[in-house]
């Protein structure tokens, strides 16, 4: 969503307003809710600080992976290679792991058609989900829409690991923990080497961040020697990674990174 339509949108976060296409309420539960571009009624959580990484929300340990298979969370700013990492995470581990991804897009299925025309996984195997213009609240606020079609895969094809990525969408997206058990937050060096330091809940909570698009450092002016300060400090020294995933670089270590956090939630050793 562009900073553009986010102002018109007027996501300030307090939710008096109205929608030309939808109207605000308060619900039972004292939420504010709207409702707009087709979607079901909903209500954002407040976000009043980027958070930190030492406090983020821990994975649910009353998880049960026999309902629904451990699941990746990929999110992140329009453009930053979310779907490329999808791709290739899919390359890496099909041959070990049973795998199944679902794709958000606001009004289209063109990442999950990605995916199917590059081959990532059997048709079968991948859903596109189309969000409306709210795709912060699908995996965060209503997280329905994209639970239905995981849990369904997970079923159908026995799933190790489930993907899920998100619609592209501003730093203060966020992954639910009733959603995704790990969270990738990615960004990419074309913004600039301020993002960051600006924050944000993705940048500062996610479980591993991911700045892509290394390769591109040189032509845009960003030093990725302030890129690696500032995600060490806005992250508390959390994980981050250098990367250019659509040449292969930093795959494995976020694969490993991956792996690293299903073995420790399934109790399975990784293949």
């Amino acid at each position: 969503m562009s900073s553009e339509n986010h102002n018109e949108h007027d996501h300030n976060h307090n939710h008096d307003h109205h929608h030309e296409s939808g109207s605000s309420f308060v619900g039972k539960d004292g939420k504010i809710y709207h409702s707009h571009d087709g979607l079901a009624p909903h209500s954002h959580e407040p976000i009043y600080s980027p958070g930190f990484f030492n406090r983020r929300a821990p994975p649910l340990v009353t998880r049960d992976f026999r309902e629904r298979a451990f699941t990746i969370g990929i999110g992140g700013p329009v453009g930053t290679g979310k779907t490329a990492l999808m791709l290739a995470l899919c390359r890496f581990l099909r041959d070990k792991y049973s795998l199944a991804a679902v794709t958000n897009d606001i009004f289209t299925k063109e990442d999950g058609e990605f995916l199917v025309k590059n081959g990532a996984l059997p048709e079968e195997r991948i859903r596109a989900v189309e969000t409306g213009g709210c795709p912060h609240a699908a995996i965060r606020e209503d997280i329905s829409i994209n639970l239905g079609p995981l849990e369904e895969l997970s079923n159908l094809y026995k799933a190790d690991i489930l993907l899920c990525e998100s619609g592209g969408d501003n730093l203060a997206a966020n992954f639910s923990r009733e959603l995704a058990d790990y969270i990738i937050y990615i960004i990419d060096v074309s913004g600039g080497d301020k993002i960051p330091r600006k924050g944000g809940p993705g940048i500062t909570q996610a479980d591993l961040l991911v700045i892509n698009k290394t390769d591109l450092a040189a032509a845009v002016g960003a030093d990725l020697a302030v890129m690696e300060r500032d995600a060490l400090r806005m992250r508390d020294g959390g994980p981050f990674v250098f990367a250019q995933v659509k040449h292969g670089v930093g795959v494995e270590e976020i694969v490993n990174n991956i792996l690293q956090a299903w073995e420790a939630a399934t109790g399975t050793k990784r293949r």
